[in-house]
């Protein structure tokens, strides 16, 4: 299956049916008076988070989603049947956004939630409902009306505990693959991953989802490369793990391009707690350790993890390290007050 997380759809709701101009004609029974019927209701459009789906693919392929229209009322006083109505299922973390693609509509982040997109319109009144006493025989009726029809963007943002963060061939993708059930493309030739992976991760009897975007190279808050396109599904993780390559010539330029790209892309990913790991620690010696790791720690202003995702060095403490920073983000349940009378 395809990774989209972007898509344009146009939607449509129902029109509302006419209303109907009739009498009743019947043998002996001069004055019938009216019976027209009212037009039924057009059907709505909605969107609702369903489980078991990641991508936004499906929309790739049908882009229209127009909603069915009333049916006129009728005589002997019989209203239209109601418009079927629609359900575009989208994954769970997906916002809706106006045509503009930045006013946001709804933002789905349950399985379950359900929002009203577009209403159908109302059905028009028969001439039965204008009868009175001083207009006996009306000879009117309203026409239904008409269905709202708009274009909106559906953009998908992985819901993840943990996302990773680094340059190309940074090792993102075999450390998900070492640590989780995901199992990402991993070859020994320089590539960069095309979309995010998402794994579960397990320490200490405990899971979280972690999420693997592809890599940032300098410039892509420019649209250099494969551009800040994906940071989006970083937005929702309580913490992000940056890893820097150990065997390249300047750890403390990575990080800097890093964090350069991350706070041009937002200042709210920027401020999210952040874990730096020296990744790749098995291809050096003791001298290159310390040496890659005090002009990491000058450059983070921070503790910095040395890890090897290919033979498991350093794994466990830095996945206890993302755990602890997951159980601080969640928010804490408000102590019960005593009961007072």
């Amino acid at each position: 299956m395809k990774f989209l997380d972007l898509a344009k759809v146009n939607i449509r709701s129902g029109g509302g049916g006419s209303g109907c101009v009739s009498f009743r004609r019947e043998k002996f029974i001069e004055y019938g008076g009216p019976d027209g019927g009212d037009g039924g209701r057009g059907g709505d459009v909605w969107v609702e988070a369903v489980d078991a789906l990641n991508t936004l693919i499906d929309f790739r392929y049908q882009q229209h989603f127009f909603a069915k229209s009333g049916q006129p009322g009728m005589g002997k006083g019989r209203t239209g049947k109601d418009g079927a109505s629609v359900a575009l299922r989208v994954p769970v973390g997906t916002e809706i956004l106006d045509e503009d693609q930045e006013t946001v509509i709804a933002d789905l982040t349950e399985v379950g939630q359900k929002v009203l997109l577009a209403k159908g319109g109302n059905g028009g009144w028969g001439n039965l409902q204008f009868k009175s006493a001083t207009n006996q025989a009306p000879r009117r009726a309203n026409p239904g009306q008409p269905g709202v029809e708009r274009v909106i963007w559906l953009r998908l943002k992985l819901i993840a505990d943990a996302g990773l963060a680094g340059l190309p061939n940074a090792g993102k993708s075999t450390f998900l693959a070492a640590t989780s059930n995901a199992r990402p493309k991993i070859a020994d030739y320089p590539f960069t991953t095309l979309h995010p992976n998402l794994g579960v991760v397990g320490i200490d009897g405990r899971e979280f989802v972690m999420a693997d975007i592809p890599g940032l190279i300098e410039g892509a808050s420019e649209g250099r490369g494969l551009g800040d396109q994906f940071l989006g599904h970083v937005e929702r993780c309580a913490v992000l793990l940056q890893l820097v390559d150990g065997t390249s010539q300047d750890v403390a330029e990575d990080w800097r391009i890093i964090d350069h790209e991350l706070a041009q892309y937002s200042t709210e990913v920027a401020r999210k707690p952040r874990i730096v790991a020296l990744n790749k620690i098995d291809a050096l010696d003791d001298e290159e350790r310390a040496e890659k790791r005090a002009a990491l720690e000058i450059a983070s202003g921070g503790r910095v993890y040395m890890i090897s995702a290919v033979s498991g060095e350093g794994m466990p403490q830095v996945l206890r390290a993302l755990m602890a920073q997951i159980d601080a983000a969640k928010p804490k349940p408000e102590d019960d007050e005593p009961w007072q009378p």
